[in-house]
């Protein structure tokens, strides 16, 4: 009975730490609201019980309507796959890319653990973001980053949100966030062009993390999203 015990404390513990689970077992966040109310949010893979029985062959897959004329309407999803550009696995060197295990992760045991040392930022800009975006994100448009004159709010806020400051022509660090950034997909360049002005100003690399599938990946897997409106 003790060594039954153990094993499943040791099953049970193998479980916990594996990343690979989140995506089973969901991961509970808070996401501050337009209205500056936080709001509770459960993130989980929706699949509908009807799609865990589809075969999966290359034919329902690669053929022309992309899903297979067999594969019940309910567990299809139509993309646009012919826009933007496509992004390299890699762009800058130090800075992580990541996939929907390691934003799970990053979300339940760093985010909601430290946030004054961790933030998830969608680089979109504000009208893509305010119709869907992963919760718990902070909307950081990629063309506020950078310092103007005439709307100066907006570089304080963003010196704010990631945790550092301008000193006369330089930046202070030493308190800066890690940040994983995302934009709209593998085809969307927001996001890295967010993280190539960080690096120019000095943000630290390896405080930089890229989740290249975006929104697009992100809902074809069917993660939670919030409008945040």
């Amino acid at each position: 009975m003790r060594i039954f015990i153990l094993v499943l404390f040791f099953i049970g513990a193998l479980w916990a730490e594996n990343p690979m689970v989140l995506q089973l077992t969901g991961v509970k966040t808070t996401h501050m609201m337009a209205n500056g109310k936080a709001q509770e949010v459960f993130i989980e893979r929706n699949t509908p019980k009807e799609c865990n029985d589809v075969g999966i062959n290359p034919e329902a897959i690669f053929s022309g309507d992309y899903a297979g004329k067999n594969v019940p309407p309910l567990c299809k999803k139509s993309f646009v796959t012919t826009v933007g550009k496509a992004q390299p696995m890699s762009f800058a060197q130090g800075v992580i890319t990541v996939g929907e295990i390691e934003v799970l992760d990053f979300i339940k045991n760093k985010l909601n653990v430290n946030p004054s040392a961790y933030i998830l930022v969608d680089a979109r800009k504000r009208d893509w973001y305010e119709q869907m975006t992963i919760p718990s994100s902070v909307n950081i448009p990629f063309d506020e980053i950078e310092y103007d004159s005439a709307i100066p709010e907006d570089f304080e806020r963003v010196q704010a949100l990631l945790g550092f400051r301008k000193i006369a022509e330089t930046y202070d660090f030493s308190h800066t966030k890690t940040a994983l950034l995302f934009c709209n997909g593998i085809w969307c360049v927001q996001s890295r062009l967010a993280i190539e002005k960080l690096i120019k100003m000095g943000y630290p690399r390896e405080k930089l993390l890229w989740y290249r599938g975006g929104l697009q990946d992100w809902v074809a897997l069917g993660f939670t999203t919030i409008q945040p409106k």
